[in-house]
Parts: structure tokens; sequence; C-alpha cells
């Protein structure tokens, strides 16, 4: 494989998470700085910033009609988010799940992760599809600044973005550098990003959705994962769950709405991610609830079955795509053996858990 390409998609992830922080660092600044309060930046800016990467491949991909990235780095995103950051995150520490997740975000992911499969049914989300997923974004975003706006004291995680005294056009002129330079910088990396996401595709001969299901969900994750990570780490464990389940629905409603609202012909919904990779989607956001409920905490053993499961996934698609003669072997122990058993066991944890809280 061309050493160049390389260089150049790993420049590209590199440019994607450098300017996605000097962005969310220079807008957030600046919104304080207009007085707006740290609650509702940390709600908007921050929360969506750790997107942008996402947000940025998918419109790059489907100015250049690769709309089949914009979709499997979606797709792929959501699965690692949940499967990787949500796994690792509980791995290092048990995470705390606010009640607010399960009666509200969690069911509203589910919700919105069967409307992209329904309209996928046809073979692509077009731009009237894409209009309804874009305004349940800003809704969901109104929302949440509402909510926000009756529990102020549970906005004390984002005082960091508040600013006190005078602002000096030092400053301005700094943090406005930080957001334009960051947006260039996403800019130029999403270029970067599906230009050599494309070219190992054709040079390894697989389909550009499994390189947005895999290389390119996990080079934009890296923010996600990022604010996860450290957030476990400070015992802001409630703040890591939130992050994950708030980008997925961003990256559903904003980020694959608007990729389909400027598509031209929208984006293709191949039968492969029909058929596997967006059920897979589906599977894992349902299966939170279950997880969630029990005790309203992701354990370690969890974390370690979701960790176990991504590595799985990986596999298959590797698997698929290169048509190993494994694949039908591997298909049937996950299907028929490892599934059915995780399946049960989640049943069982989650009836155990909701019994012991009724017994209190």
């Amino acid at each position: 494989m061309d050493f160049f390409v390389l260089g150049k998609l790993l420049a590209g992830l590199v440019l994607l998470v450098i300017g996605a922080e000097g962005l969310v660092n220079g807008a957030s600044f600046l919104a304080a700085s207009l007085g707006i309060s740290p609650l509702v930046i940390g709600l908007t800016i921050v929360a969506y910033g750790t997107s942008s990467p996402e947000m940025a491949v998918a419109i790059q991909s489907s100015f250049t009609e690769q709309a089949d990235i914009a979709l499997g780095n979606v797709v792929g995103s959501n699965i690692f988010n949940v499967l990787v950051i949500l796994g690792l995150s509980a791995l290092a520490m048990p995470l705390i799940v606010a009640q607010q997740l399960i009666r509200l975000d969690v069911p509203i992911m589910i919700g919105i992760s069967l409307l992209t499969l329904l309209f996928g049914f046809d073979g692509s989300i077009n731009r009237s599809d894409g209009t309804i997923l874009a305004i349940g974004g800003i809704i969901y975003t109104i929302f949440l600044i509402y909510q926000g706006s009756k529990q102020p004291s549970e906005g004390k995680e984002y005082d960091k973005y508040a600013v006190s005294g005078d602002v000096s056009i030092f400053q301005w002129v700094k943090n406005l550098g930080l957001m334009l330079g960051g947006t260039g910088l996403l800019i130029l990396g999403s270029r970067w990003l599906v230009e050599s996401s494309t070219s190992i595709a054709l040079t390894i001969g697989v389909s550009e959705l499994v390189i947005g299901l895999t290389i390119v969900a996990v080079g934009t994750s890296l923010p996600e994962l990022a604010t996860s990570i450290m957030a476990t780490l400070k015992g802001e464990r409630d703040i890591a769950v939130g992050n994950v389940i708030g980008s997925n629905i961003f990256n559903i409603l904003a980020v694959l709405g608007i990729g389909a609202i400027v598509s031209p012909q929208g984006i293709p919904v191949p039968s492969a991610a029909i058929g596997f990779d967006l059920p897979v989607m589906i599977a894992i956001t349902i299966s939170c609830l279950p997880i969630f409920l029990a005790g309203n905490v992701i354990a370690r053993w969890e974390g370690l079955l979701f960790v176990s499961y991504y590595i799985a996934y990986t596999t298959y698609l590797i698997l698929r795509s290169t048509e190993h003669d494994s694949l039908q072997i591997f298909s049937d122990i996950m299907f028929f053996f490892v599934i059915p058993i995780t399946v049960l066991s989640l049943i069982v944890a989650t009836i155990y858990s909701l019994w012991k809280q009724r017994l209190k």
C-alpha cells in the first residue's frame, strides 16, 4: 500500500482532532464573553464540537459523491461510541447513568436509529428524510437548553467555560483565530481523510462503506473518546455516559441529516447496511436500556462485554469484506451461541437488579 496515502490518512485524522479542539475552545470563549451561560455552551458548542469531525466528513464525502463513507461514518461512530468508549470508560471505573438518559435520551436514540433504518429501506436517505432529521436535531437542542435552564445546579461541570473580568482585544482575536483555524483544519482534515480512505478501499478491495464503518468511524470518534475517558478519570462519570448518548443522537439527526441535504442524490443505503450494519447499531442502542437499568450503573464486566463485541463486530466486517473461508463458522458461533447467551444474561441481570430495587 502507498505510504503517502497512509500518511495522508493519519494526517487527516490528526487535523480533525486538533481542529475540533480549536473550534470548541475558541467558540466557547467567544460565547462566554458575549454573556452566554456555561451550561448552554456545554450543551451546544461543546457537545456538538466533539462531533464536528463526523459533520466535516459527512459534508465532504457528500459533496464528492462518496456518500457511502458518510453513512458508514455515522453508523460506525455510533457503534464505536457505545461499545468502545463506554466499554473502556466502564473498565476504568463503573459509570453512573442519570435517570434522564434512561427515561428520555436513550429512547430517543433508539427511536431515531429505527427511523434511519426505515428511511433507508428505499435505498437512500434523501433530502426530505435529511430535512426531517435536521429539524429533529434543532428541536432536540432547544429541548436540552430548556431542560438545562430549569436545572442549573446540574450544569456545574461546565463552569470551566465561564469568563470572569473584562475581555481584551487580544483574547478576542486569539479565540476567533482558534475558531477559524479549527474550522479550516476540519475542512482540510476531512478532505484528506475521505480521499485517502477512498484510495485504501480501492487498493485493498473493500467497499467505502466498510472503510467508513471502521477507519473513518474510529478516527472521527477520537474527540468523544478523549472527553469520556477524561471525565471518567476525573470522577465525572455521568458526563462520560451523557457525552456518548448525546453524540450518537447528534450524529443521526444533524450529521446524517445535513449530509443528506447537501448531497445531490441523498445518501445511498446499501443492502449490506440494511441487512446488517444498521440492525447492529439498533441492537446496540436497545441493549443500552437493560444495561443502564441494572442499578443505574455500567459495571466493569458490562464494559468488557461492550469491548469484546466491538472486536467481534470488526472481525466480522474484515472477514466479510475479504470473503474469508472462516466467515460462516464465525457467524454461526456469534449468532447461535455468543449472542443468545449474552441476551439471556442481560435479561437475568436486569430482572435481578429490578427485583433488588423493589425490595429496597
